[in-house]
């Protein structure tokens, strides 16, 4: 009888899909940095990570058995996909498993920025207050607003959707690639400068490839509207995070939500943290129980390929 293969679990799983993966596989669950996983990785034939396990040379040398990586989520910056062909090693991810969960929670965000309940306490009904808050605060409409999408993939398509086609909002994208035949809403490419000019609500959704860190950045805010929000839901490297809350406290920006940092956890400097008109979460955009086990499923692919078949969703 044929010894099932061994596969590496480095990070959390649903558990509908580890349970799968163990009816079919002998499954090590261990940290990078534990003896458990010095002892297996010599051994696996497959690899299960997510967001914080860094795939790197020097891991893959360790691995001589090793056949195929398997990222449970979008996000490729924190696997060296040449390393891994370089050795023959398949990498394979879950590309759409959590377009919905990400677009729905920056809209989310954007509501809440434009109509900022979310920022109110309960200091807001004392009569006073209440008084003070229902003169005071003003919303905008969202069918006079233009959406600004920098990075105009899979969530970026999503939240272009939503808004256009639910809220009548105009949208503007810029993306390296011609995205005209996956678009179900009307938009508009434009260059880099103009993006930041017309956006009200600018969202980011670009990846960490080379070359994208502090793609936002002060000379780029700079050019948005004072009355302008911004919102991070991609990568906390992509946006100057000391640039931003420079811009907020000079009143150049009307406020932002992240749900992404640099580094992750932020420390306690970090220079966002405490602002008033600043929406923070804990990297928790794509955490719905939907999107969490879809991603976790990315266990099919990896035994799929241990098997011999094609991969379903091969790394770009």
């Amino acid at each position: 009888m044929t010894e099932p293969p061994l596969v590496l679990v480095t990070e959390d799983s649903d558990a509908a899909p580890l349970a799968w993966l163990k009816q079919n596989a002998r499954v090590v669950e261990a940290a990078p940095d534990t003896p458990e996983f010095d002892a297996a990785l010599p051994h696996a034939l497959g690899l299960v990570v997510r967001t914080y396990t860094r795939v790197n040379a020097a891991m893959l040398a360790r691995a001589p058995q090793l056949k195929v990586v398997g990222r449970g989520g979008v996000g490729l910056e924190n696997i060296d996909v040449p390393a891994c062909r370089a050795r023959g090693v398949e990498v394979v991810y879950t590309p759409d498993a959590n377009t919905l969960a990400v677009g729905d929670f920056v809209v989310g965000y954007m509501l809440q920025l434009l109509r900022p309940w979310a920022f109110f306490r309960d200091k807001a009904y004392t009569p006073a207050e209440f008084k003070r808050v229902r003169n005071e605060q003003r919303g905008v409409q969202l069918n006079e607003l233009t959406l600004g999408v920098l990075g105009m993939g899979r969530v970026g398509r999503r939240v272009g959707h939503v808004v256009a086609n639910g809220f009548g909002m105009r949208v503007i994208y810029h993306d390296l690639l011609d995205v005209r035949p996956h678009l179900t809403f009307p938009a508009e490419a434009v260059d880099p400068p103009t993006l930041f000019r017309e956006a009200d609500v600018l969202t980011l959704h670009t990846d960490m490839r080379p070359g994208n860190e502090h793609l936002v950045g002060a000379p780029q805010l700079a050019l948005m509207k004072p009355t302008a929000i911004l919102i991070n839901a991609s990568r906390g490297e992509v946006l100057d995070a000391a640039a931003l809350a420079a811009a907020l406290r000079a009143k150049k920006l009307a406020g932002a939500a992240v749900d992404v940092f640099d580094p992750e956890p932020p420390p306690a400097d970090f220079p966002l943290l405490g602002m008033d008109n600043v929406l923070l979460t804990p990297h928790m955009a794509a955490r719905t129980y939907t999107a969490v086990e879809n991603m976790s499923w990315v266990v099919r692919d990896v035994l799929g390929v241990i098997a011999g078949r094609p991969p379903q969703f091969p790394a770009p």
